[in-house]
């Protein structure tokens, strides 16, 4: 029996690279790539480059601020409906395509012939930029989580030191952080999906380590109504409806890079359905952690006034303080806390590399061919990998002029991935209407799939609108959140880089493709 059960294991495998063979030769690409990722470590890669209930701390600010306690509860629950939708109809497309180009592949092969080439361009770039925007914005955020330590740590003037913050010491720090996940994501490449297993685990456990003794060592919980009906609108909007609206940063951003999957497609076992369902299962598991943490962080944070008003610019600091009434407890959150964070960073590196990577393969960037490059030792495309740290490290001196200039940079990465979402998602709407429909994929909605596509286009295109917000009303220049003017620039550079370059050279995916069921 155990010989048969072998034999039937080793025929599954079998199946499973032959349909990755197939898949590769559909897509028109040449396998380069290991495949060396098996359903839990993408797993492990993808829960913890979201990082969804550390980053529910980690900017709960933006949620207190507007909206209150009642108003993060429900924002989350509506914004997670939205969300969910998104990610199962991406989940679809990926099954269909399972390729490291993602959205811009997506956009070629299922928009109208007329624009495909444009907006496939014009999404491959969003794409690129936006995640080179999130690795910058991960490592800042690693930073400026060690300064908050420092100050909360050394913050009394009668002790022997008191911390000064620098913007300085934060570029540092980002550039620490940066070479950290460089090094991981080359000199320790081959052993990042086991890795990637292991750090599941820690999130998980991080998970339990720091719910715990938030409820166990709490003075005392706020009531029910407190936490369910009492709405807070610290940022002085026109309605409490609207400062909830703009309070729906901190869900955002805590679900921001559901696409990481798929830009791994080309190094995972069984992509067109290991990816899909990998997607999925991240969006509910980290989906139902962040709803514990977020419930937990609202019974147990004390006064929202002391957390919001912190020398230490993390409001969760304050109230884990509160709940622990230990300063050694309260460090102890915020390592764990970092060190996921860390390890989000590393995966988030791995990701932007291989979206560029993938472009320019397609011959749609600067310099393609160097960055298109795949080591043939290890495997990796190293180029890609040092390219993005040093993006970072450039956008993080821009933080010793000012912060405000940095965030407004950074913070382009939610609208950038939002728009090619809704540019994929649409097109392939737009494919559904053909005759013949749709390929059916390993991972497919069936009849469902138009009414989610839909409902999810409508949520996207109402959820970027606030992403340009600023945290409160009437905000002075230092305050105001310049990331429309940076989201205007970058889509204005992507239509003239295709005038100037991409029309001529460009080679859209679907020129590829071929047309077999």
């Amino acid at each position: 029996m155990s010989g048969d059960k072998a034999f039937m294991a080793h025929e599954v495998g079998l199946d499973a690279g032959g349909q990755d063979d197939r898949d590769m030769e559909r897509l028109g690409k040449a396998q380069q790539f290991k495949r060396n990722f098996r359903f839990y470590s993408i797993l492990g890669f993808t829960t913890t480059l979201m990082a969804t209930w550390e980053s529910i701390l980690l900017t709960s600010t933006y949620g207190l601020t507007d909206g209150g306690r009642a108003g993060m509860i429900y924002v989350y629950i509506a914004s997670f409906v939205g969300f969910f939708a998104s990610v199962i109809s991406m989940a679809e497309i990926a099954s269909i395509a399972p390729t490291s180009g993602g959205q811009y592949h997506w956009v070629s092969e299922f928009a109208a012939p007329k624009w495909q080439r444009f907006l496939s361009y014009l999404t491959g770039w969003l794409s690129v930029l936006g995640w080179q925007a999130a690795f910058a914005s991960i490592c800042f955020l690693c930073g400026t989580l060690i300064q908050g330590l420092l100050a909360f740590n050394y913050s009394d003037p009668a002790g022997a030191y008191v911390y000064d913050s620098q913007r300085w010491h934060g570029t540092l720090l980002t550039i620490a952080i940066a070479a950290v996940g460089t090094l991981v994501n080359t000199f320790g490449a081959g052993f990042l999906p086991s890795l990637e297993g292991v750090i599941l685990g820690l999130h998980l456990f991080g998970f339990v380590a720091v719910l715990v003794p938030m409820w166990v060592m709490s003075p005392g919980q706020a009531s029910g109504e407190a936490v369910w009906t009492e709405f807070t609108n610290s940022g002085q909007w026109s309605s409490i409806g609207l400062a909830c609206l703009v309070g729906q940063l901190t869900p955002i951003f805590s679900w921001t890079g559901p696409d990481a999957a798929t830009h791994m497609s080309e190094e995972v076992r069984n992509a067109a359905k290991v990816v899909p369902w990998c997607m999925v299962s991240t969006a509910m598991i980290n989906g139902g952690l962040g709803f514990v943490m977020l419930v937990t962080l609202l019974y147990n944070i004390g006064s929202l006034e002391d957390a919001l008003n912190t020398d230490t610019g993390f409001s969760f600091i304050p109230a884990v303080q509160h709940a622990t009434g230990s300063r050694a407890a309260t460090n102890g959150v915020a390592a764990i806390i970092l060190v996921m964070e860390v390890c989000s960073a590393i995966s988030i590196l791995a990701t932007a590399s291989r979206q560029t990577f993938a472009f320019a393969r397609d011959n749609a960037l600067p310099f393609s061919r160097a960055l298109a490059h795949v080591n043939k030792g290890t495997q990796i495309p190293v180029t890609s990998v040092l390219v993005s740290t040093i993006i970072t490290v450039l956008l993080s001196l821009i933080n010793i002029g000012s912060t405000a200039a940095f965030n407004a940079i950074a913070s382009v990465m939610i609208a950038a991935l939002f728009t090619t979402y809704i540019l994929s998602i649409a097109s392939f709407v737009r494919a559904r209407f053909l005759p013949g429909g749709i390929r059916r994929g390993r991972f497919s909605l069936g009849k469902l799939g138009l009414p989610i596509n839909v409902f999810s286009l409508g949520y996207l295109c109402f959820a970027i609108i606030f992403t340009f917000f600023p945290t409160a009303n009437h905000p002075t220049p230092v305050d105001m959140n310049w990331s429309i003017l940076v989201f205007g620039f970058v889509v204005i550079f992507a239509i003239f880089q295709y005038i100037v370059h991409g029309r001529r050279i460009y080679e859209a995916p679907v020129m590829q493709v071929r047309k077999t069921d």
